[in-house]
């Protein structure tokens, strides 16, 4: 073979291990997001660009406060991003403007207002999870029916930081 096929051949396999390589990781370590709408305001704003970690939750389940991307259970093609308020087994209730956890009252210094909404005390069913939008009174998250309690199966992954615009660039905890 001459190298002018040699070279062609070599550049023709550098392509493919770099195309199959960049499947591997999109759909099984992480995979970019664009925030869209306000419902995570203020810790997160409309078209801002996410790392989110698909590997995290094979290795354990979502744990209370984290950021995450989940399928729309209505229309699975939608994906949502909201925070884990409650775990399986915990009880939840919202009343007065307050968000309650196991009865206790929860510390969330990431809201914008006192949530306007009610939801009646409910024990979340194993292998689910509550979720709710920073921005309460903005978010279709698991007070509604069409979302409800989000089964582990529709998690995608963890949003671990804010890449873009970069001026806002943060890791989310």
């Amino acid at each position: 073979m001459n190298s002018l096929g040699q070279e062609a051949r070599d550049w023709i396999i550098s392509i493919v291990v770099a195309v199959v390589l960049a499947f591997f990781i999109r759909q099984f370590i992480v995979e970019l997001y664009i925030v869209d709408g306000p419902s995570m305001r203020p810790t997160l704003q409309s078209q801002e660009r996410l790392v989110v970690n698909k590997f995290i939750y094979r290795f354990r389940p979502p744990e209370k406060g984290e950021v995450l991307v989940f399928r729309y259970p209505r229309d699975p093609s939608r994906d949502f991003i909201k925070r884990v308020i409650a775990t399986p087994g915990d009880t939840i209730e919202i009343h007065s403007g307050h968000v309650f956890v196991n009865d206790q009252l929860m510390t969330e210094p990431y809201i914008l207002d006192t949530t306007r909404s009610e939801y009646p005390k409910a024990t979340v069913p194993e292998g689910t999870i509550f979720v709710m939008g920073d921005n309460r009174n903005n978010s279709e998250d698991s007070r509604f029916a069409d979302v409800g309690f989000v089964p582990y199966d529709l998690v995608k992954g963890k949003a671990m930081l804010v890449f873009w615009p970069f001026s806002e660039f943060k890791t989310l905890d």
